[in-house]
């Protein structure tokens, strides 16, 4: 299981690396690493090649984390 072992506010942030990488788990995406300086799609975004590796282990812990919940829209 993956582990959240850094600040709360990194991984509960709308539009942050780690709820993206979940929200790309929950709409079957393949993973791309991104997040948004403030909202979603309301601020601008940072994409992989300009995202720190902390960043990006974020994005992928967020994808890791929803992938083992199972958690998946339901497109039927």
């Amino acid at each position: 299981m993956v582990e959240i072992n850094a600040n709360k506010d990194k991984f509960e942030r709308h539009g942050g690396a780690y709820d993206r990488g979940m929200a790309d788990s929950y709409y079957c995406r393949t993973p791309n690493p991104h997040f948004y300086v403030g909202g979603t799609k309301m601020s601008p975004i940072v994409t992989e090649e300009n995202m720190t590796a902390d960043e990006i282990s974020s994005y992928y812990s967020g994808f890791e984390y929803n992938e083992e919940l199972g958690n998946h829209k339901d497109w039927g």
